[in-house]
């Protein structure tokens, strides 16, 4: 019972976290594919408000990790899962690349697809439908590889 309760404990703040995190994405306009875009445009009208979040996001997460890699376990008693490969091999790279690319073509990674999934900007399904296709593909290729 009390594992369980843990579970439903970390589902809440899982849930709650999300929330807060695509609010901000809002508040900070970065589920506009047009706002993202002028950032990668460095020889127009660069718009450095993305790199100003994502220096905020890699505050934020270079604190939690710090702490989250002196523990065993969670706050809420749960296992830590941190990945721990340090390995820039091929597939990570190729899979930046395509990532990165995609990104630049569009204006939207995986968060905000969500919240513009939320919204019901057609936008937002069309890149969620490539993005799950191509998870797909990759764990095809995958499984193929690993045989």
């Amino acid at each position: 019972m009390k594992k369980r309760l843990g579970h439903m404990t970390a589902l809440a703040f899982t849930l709650l976290s999300g929330l807060l995190f695509g609010l901000g994405l809002i508040l900070a306009g970065m589920t506009n594919p047009a706002k993202v875009l002028a950032f990668l445009d460095l020889a127009g009208l660069w718009d450095p408000s993305l790199g100003l979040v994502m220096t905020g996001a890699i505050a934020v997460g270079l604190i939690a990790y710090s702490i989250a890699g002196k523990r065993s376990t969670s706050f809420l008693g749960l296992p830590m899962n941190i990945p721990t490969s340090r390995i820039i091999d091929k597939r990570l790279v190729i899979g930046s690349l395509v990532f990165g690319i995609g990104w630049g073509l569009v204006g939207i990674c995986p968060a905000p697809a969500f919240v513009l999934l939320g919204t019901g900007n057609v936008k937002g399904v069309v890149f969620l439908i490539a993005m799950l296709i191509g998870m797909g593909a990759f764990e095809l290729l995958e499984g193929r590889r690993k045989k």
